[in-house]
């Protein structure tokens, strides 16, 4: 009889010992199972967008710059053209010379440097943060500098920075500066 209740106990210890095993495998994927996947619709919001910049400035002249940026980066980029009426050239004596705006040859000219950086939001428009700086010569003015009189450059200066949203599907925004330099920005995606 202590056979025979033995021989029990024991088929009763693996069938439980098969069910525990059993359970353990039908819970242990789920445990381990990944997250869904999240499927947007469109294209995605931190592929590359081409940018174009357009400005129009009676100071500072007409541009124009094609970049391609992704969401959240920064580009930077220069303008630079000649002064009006051609080539002034700057003594190295002028005050302030070296902060002027130059060309390799040393004489003044118009330059402009933007920043542009741009943020997609989930429904596809940009965020754009643009950093516009800017300077040109605006004639001359007598400086006597150490006895001596010299003509040195007055220059014009600009920086604003400018925040704005706009699509980012073949639309346009333009910007008027406080000067009354217009920027318009349009963008498609690449």
């Amino acid at each position: 009889m202590n056979r025979r209740l033995n021989v029990c106990r024991f088929r009763a210890g693996i069938s439980a010992l098969a069910l525990g095993a059993a359970l353990i495998v039908s819970i242990a994927p789920a445990a381990h199972a990944t997250p869904g996947i999240k499927v947007q619709e469109g294209a995605a919001n931190d592929g590359p967008i081409k940018y174009t910049v357009k400005m129009t400035s009676k100071t500072y002249g007409n541009q124009q710059e094609t970049r391609t940026i992704r969401s959240g980066q920064t580009d930077d980029f220069t303008w630079q053209s000649a002064a009006p009426g051609g080539a002034q050239a700057v003594p190295d004596d002028c005050p302030g010379a070296s902060s002027l705006a130059r060309n390799a040859e040393g004489a003044a000219v118009k330059q402009v440097q933007i920043r542009f950086a741009s943020v997609v939001a989930e429904n596809g428009s940009a965020n754009v943060q643009l950093s516009f700086q800017a300077r040109a010569p605006s004639g001359t003015s007598k400086v006597m500098v150490n006895g001596k009189a010299l003509q040195c450059p007055v220059e014009q200066r600009l920086s604003q920075i400018v925040r704005f949203t706009m699509p980012t599907t073949g639309g346009s925004k333009t910007v008027t500066l406080s000067d009354g330099t217009q920027l318009t920005v349009s963008a498609t995606r690449k």
